[in-house]
């Protein structure tokens, strides 16, 4: 079944809305690492950088939403932190220098905390995005078939 013309842009609302989902959990994944390895010595903490990538604007959908564009998030690049390390005196670590410091990850809690929740609710969004879309998209098909 070939489809319509008119419907194509629902679908470029699900591929919308499913790249949101996916740049929500990697995220989601960096900001988990970063917590999990706060008192890793010589661990670098990582920061994760989005971008939207243009679509062309086609079919009606498409259209009246955006006459531009419609943009599809995605993750950029996830580069490490490369500032001097957090220096904790803990002579009796196995890690420590020959002073008793040992190099621990610039983890920020209360930001990645921040972060974290930030992308949870990003997510939840493009979850309900994702969803009303294919309900949209479900409901236009019952019209186009009783026509």
């Amino acid at each position: 079944m070939a489809i319509s013309k008119d419907l194509k842009g629902a679908f470029d609302a699900t591929t919308i809305a499913a790249a949101g989902l996916s740049a929500s959990r990697y995220r989601l994944d960096v900001g988990a690492a970063n917590l999990a390895n706060i008192e890793t010595p010589g661990y670098k903490r990582r920061d994760v950088f989005q971008t939207a990538v243009s679509m062309p604007a086609q079919g009606s959908f498409s259209s009246i939403l955006d006459r531009n564009t419609l943009s599809k998030p995605m993750v950029y690049a996830v580069l490490e932190d490369d500032s001097p390390a957090r220096m904790e005196y803990r002579p009796n670590h196995p890690q420590a220098d020959e002073k008793g410091y040992v190099a621990l990850p610039n983890v920020n809690i209360v930001e990645t905390m921040t972060d974290m929740m930030s992308a949870s609710r990003l997510y939840q969004a493009n979850a309900t995005a994702l969803q009303e879309a294919r309900s949209m998209a479900g409901e236009a098909r019952k019209i186009l078939t009783m026509v």
